[in-house]
């Protein structure tokens, strides 16, 4: 992985679909989930049978095999209950998929388990220099954008199969600014959606 002038870039793979995990309790109050475990709520539950029949069908209708594509998952429960689901969907083993550490969301360290307006009442400094570079800002005891990229942009040269990924969002962020080339300060504000997926097909990036 490499950064080029403003933006990221690295080794592209072959073929890549990308699923965040469904949404929790800590996503519907806006606070920062980073390595903290929380489980799906029923809307997360709901957009992960959602993104798993519309795999199901991109899949039929892409005349590809289920056979041919490697799943592999965050550690995280959020994201393990979301591939679970999926594979449901798709009729596969609940535990027909590898796990990868390199997954893990984006650590907001002490940080975690609030919200933007609490850490802006207890540490409006911080919250300003976060806002002012949210690519390299580091919370207290916690993990940049740039650190993150570097963690992923070193498992996305790993991949050289058509693969189906669960994870999170500050990593799907990241995944398409290794992708696209995006510049580093436009990454942090992508969108990440928890009832859509992407479809990376080697040079084209589209939303499922």
């Amino acid at each position: 992985m490499s950064e080029t002038s403003g933006g990221t870039s690295s080794v592209a793979p072959p073929y890549l679909i990308f699923i965040r995990h469904g949404q929790t309790d800590w996503n519907a109050e806006g606070r920062m989930q980073g390595h903290k475990d929380i489980e799906l709520n029923e809307t997360g539950r709901t957009q992960a049978r959602r993104n798993g029949k519309a795999l199901k069908a991109h899949v039929e209708q892409a005349g590809l095999s289920l056979d041919d594509l490697h799943f592999t998952v965050s550690p995280m429960l959020r994201a393990l209950e979301t591939m679970r689901i999926v594979c449901a969907e798709l009729e596969r083993g609940d535990s027909a998929f590898t796990v990868d550490e390199r997954l893990r969301e984006i650590t907001f360290g002490v940080w975690e388990g609030f919200t933007i307006p609490e850490l802006k009442a207890q540490s409006p400094e911080l919250v300003a220099r976060r806002k002012a570079d949210k690519w390299g800002f580091v919370p207290p005891e916690g993990e940049s954008y740039k650190m993150l990229s570097g963690r992923i942009g070193a498992w996305l040269a790993t991949v050289t199969r058509p693969t189906v990924v669960v994870s999170h969002g500050g990593v799907m962020r990241v995944v398409q600014g290794l992708l696209l080339g995006i510049p580093t300060d436009e990454v942090p504000k992508l969108d990440v959606p928890q009832d859509q997926f992407f479809v990376w097909d080697g040079s084209n990036l589209d939303w499922v």
